[in-house]
């Protein structure tokens, strides 16, 4: 898979997307995924991203993507986003879940692991 920076990605690597993105892609409804919010000076988000990581390595299937919120602010405000970092979890395109607390590896796992399995 290729980044945003055309650089190809390893496996357990989120990919970076931009806010346009995003929004061009609204009509294409993608059955559930998650967007994880960041900003790069953030040390919280470098953590929460390597447990996102770990936790995609253990087997997650959940299409996981990244957005730099400072370059997304019809996203931030259409969402309501508070602050970062921050998994929004969607369904059909739109946010059914909006997730500050990146507690663990764990929590992680089992929040996607059930969110993938609802219908």
């Amino acid at each position: 898979m290729i980044g945003a920076n055309g650089c190809k990605l390893q496996s357990g690597e989120i990919m970076e997307i931009r806010e346009t993105h995003l929004i061009d892609r609204k009509h294409e409804h993608h059955a559930k995924e998650v967007i994880f919010l960041f900003t790069p000076l953030c040390g919280t988000c470098k953590l929460a991203e390597k447990m996102l990581q770990i936790a995609l390595k253990s087997g997650i299937t959940a299409p996981i993507r990244k957005l730099n919120i400072n370059f997304a602010p019809t996203v931030r405000d259409s969402w309501q986003i508070t602050s970062v970092p921050c998994l929004v979890l969607l369904r059909g395109g739109k946010p059914v879940k909006l997730e500050y607390r990146i507690q663990s590896v764990g929590y992680l796992y089992e929040m996607l692991k059930r969110f993938m399995n609802e219908d």
